[in-house]
């Protein structure tokens, strides 16, 4: 007879989703002979740790779980899978009529803000305090500041802290002068960026989640909706949940809600961003059974007396090195260019003998920064081998027909011409001169892929009508048809150009395309959203024919603007938004030519499987994407940052856990918490890999300064073995 609740608790792949369903299934059978009770009208929480994770669950339920639920249950339950943040902001939205009612605030339909114009609007708000602030006792630079306020605000919303504890934590745990006025500020800052969303109706996750927790979750009538709603809550690792997790299920179980966790101790991708791991183990004691299950060593070290244990401990207490099995190889090379180089070869190498297929092959780094990751995939793309980079977040400017879009508002609208330059206008052109037939007569084929034993890839011809300019006559026709001016800039005919017939007749003819159009739309002046999507009809064939990756940076490019301009009209008098109108179309497009906006596709996996390709990513995007592969290639294994948290740890985010309340945080604690860190990584990436791995170390970094990093004991053990 199984209980209210129930903990399953292992290593990486040693199953716990799978005995989460099965856990499931079981008292469900059970349930139902028992009581012969339905519950068909309430709903069975799903909560995941990311968004891949609640993919993964929810929307197929993997075949892991879809398919066992529906079958133990005939599809009478219905199924809600959500990530904690997105439980939360769900529910707020759907209950904000009751938060107006409650806290009296105006009555306005909530816009929830991206990260990118949180900061631009958090920034221009507290522009006075920063003129006078000494911002630079916590931070670099105003854009650190700013963006540490903002963290800091959504990691004491995270963590169930009143922002008046703030200064105190702060104070405290950097072991500051208690007569310090920075971490006061931070406190009212914050403050002050919360009221004057909440005054317009605009919420972040920060802000969500400090209305859930202190406002929505104790109110009594909320309570007894989500009581109604919900009978199960299965959550899987609950080890990547913020504390306000905690409280979500322990609300449930107090409830009456049946409820399932699994926990890996080898896992916590989002310690130091905003998982509390510690708080979360809490809900351990509320349940009964507990389940302990194993990760079993993967066929890596079959041929040697080895374990991923015992490597472990070689790296973090290194003495004797354990004999490394053959399966486990080093690549090693001076610098960190030949090391790249090498690398992708040898990758390439097993792919073409025909033993590998791409998809077998995954490539991780600590960080990977735009040269490294451009240097690989053109190796490959050289040899025809399809790479995907796991969650890439390229600036959405790095897109040519993004380039090309932003350049026609700064044409179309005016004063607006000191966003033009020559070298603007060339790539405009030569990005906008393809002409693309009518999408009902054309048929585009994708590339045909053969046995990676021949490794080749067939292209079918396309049918498109490539008349384009290349980038030479696109520069002799900006240097010579191009009117510079910063009221109102304009293309000139062709004729402008005095050798213009060395032009040749596809490029005039897609020059005076472009042209009229262009001229078209000065007259008119669409709206901004209007004129970009006129655009990529236009010239894209609202991108019939362009890869993923463009196709879906238009996308968010639309999206971006979409939001940007709700956002505007919310945030300006109708005086004020009608006499600043291109002065907001100027502040967009140099917001996007700032690179802070990325494009990622949703949702990827279905719109672009990766299977069929080399993984690229950097340690924390794979980790969190739980994958695996046969074939593992670590970059730069004799860098510093496979133990340093890096961009994966937020400002003060070890002082807002549970366990370190009021707690100075020292030296000696960043390198135990840096060490243990290490252990998880090693212990998790060494179960992710199932036949070989491949340690790739150059001895100097980019800046020229020796690798010595700790995985470098690894890499004398290939040497002695």
């Amino acid at each position: 007879m199984l209980g209210k609740a129930i903990w399953i608790e292992g290593g990486t792949r040693s199953g716990k989703t799978d005995a989460l369903v099965a856990q499931f299934c079981q008292w469900l059978d059970e349930r139902v002979v028992l009581s012969k009770h339905s519950h068909q009208n309430s709903k069975i929480l799903v909560l995941a740790g990311n968004d891949d994770s609640k993919r993964d669950i929810g929307d197929s339920l993997s075949e892991r779980l879809r398919q066992r639920l529906i079958g133990k249950t005939q599809g009478k339950y219905p199924i809600s899978a959500k990530t904690t943040i997105g439980f939360i902001q769900d529910e707020v939205l759907l209950f904000y009529p009751l938060l107006i009612q409650e806290l009296k605030l105006p009555a306005y339909i909530p816009l929830r803000l991206r990260p990118e114009t949180e900061q631009d609007l958090a920034t221009k708000l507290w522009q006075p305090a920063l003129e006078r602030l000494n911002w630079r006792e916590i931070a670099p630079s105003e854009y650190r500041f700013v963006r540490r306020v903002l963290d800091l605000l959504q990691l004491a919303a995270y963590s169930c802290t009143p922002l008046a504890d703030l200064p105190e934590i702060l104070t405290q745990g950097f072991g500051a002068d208690e007569h310090s006025e920075i971490y006061q500020c931070v406190e009212s800052l914050a403050a002050e960026w919360r009221d004057w969303c909440l005054d317009r109706g605009l919420l972040t996750y920060g802000i969500m989640t400090e209305l859930y927790w202190r406002h929505l979750l104790p109110h009594p009538q909320y309570q007894q909706r989500l009581r109604d709603r919900y009978w199960v809550v299965l959550a899987d690792d609950v080890d990547d949940y913020p504390a306000i997790g905690r409280q979500i299920c322990d609300f449930l179980l107090d409830a009456g809600v049946w409820g399932a966790f699994s926990y890996n101790p080898d896992g916590m991708v989002r310690l130091g961003l905003s998982a509390d791991p510690d708080y979360l183990l809490g809900l351990k004691y509320r349940c009964q059974p507990v389940i302990y299950l194993d990760s079993i060593d993967p066929n890596l070290f079959v041929d040697r007396n080895s374990s991923v244990e015992a490597i472990v401990q070689a790296v973090i207490n290194p003495g004797n090195i354990p004999p490394l099995p053959n399966s486990i190889s080093a690549i090693e090379t001076r610098t960190r260019g030949e090391m790249l180089k090498v690398t992708a070869l040898k990758a390439i190498e097993l792919i073409t003998s025909g033993k590998v297929a791409p998809g077998e092959i995954a490539m991780i780094a600590p960080g990977l920064d735009a040269v490294s990751r451009s240097t690989i995939t053109d190796i490959f793309t050289q040899h025809q081998i399809p790479i995907a980079s796991l969650n890439a977040q390229l600036p959405l400017n790095s897109d040519p027909g993004v380039r090309a879009l932003l350049t026609l508002m700064a044409l179309t609208y005016p004063n607006l011409g000191q966003l033009t330059s020559r070298d603007e206008i060339a790539d405009l052109l030569v990005t906008l001169s393809p002409i693309y037939p009518p999408t009902t007569s054309a048929v585009i084929s994708s590339p045909q892929v053969k046995t990676w034993g021949e490794s080749k890839i067939e292209n079918r011809k396309s049918k498109i009508e490539l008349t384009s300019i290349d980038p030479v006559r696109a520069g002799l026709l900006a240097d010579y048809c191009y009117a510079p001016s910063l009221s109102q800039p304009r293309l000139l005919p062709y004729a402008n150009f005095p050798r213009w017939d060395r032009l040749g007749a596809s490029a005039t003819r897609a020059y005076d395309r472009i042209l009229a159009w262009v001229e078209r739309v000065q007259q008119q002046q669409p709206s901004p959203l209007n004129l970009l999507t006129e655009a990529i009809g236009y010239f894209f064939q609202q991108g019939s024919y362009l890869p993923f990756d463009r196709l879906s940076a238009l996308r968010e490019l639309m999206e971006t603007a979409q939001h940007y301009w709700q956002v505007a009209e919310r945030t300006h008098s109708t005086a004020e938004y009608l006499e600043s109108a291109h002065q907001i179309t100027a502040q967009f497009i140099l917001l996007l030519r700032q690179g802070t906006i990325t494009a990622n596709p949703y949702p990827v996996s279905q719109l672009q499987p990766q299977h069929q390709a080399v993984t690229l990513s950097n340690i924390f995007q794979y980790r969190a994407s739980k994958r695996s592969h046969p074939y593992h290639f670590w970059l730069d294994v004799g860098s510093p940052l496979w133990a340093e948290g890096g961009a994966a740890t937020l400002y003060g985010a070890n002082l807002l856990l549970k366990a370190n309340a009021g707690k100075i945080w020292t030296e000696a604690d960043t390198q135990a918490s840096d060490e243990r860190r290490l252990e998880r990584i090693l212990r998790d990436l060494l179960h992710r890999v199932n036949d070989r791995l491949y340690l790739c170390n150059s001895d100097l970094a980019t800046n020229g300064q020796e690798q010595i990093g700790a995985l470098l004991t690894l890499v004398h053990g290939v040497a002695q073995s």
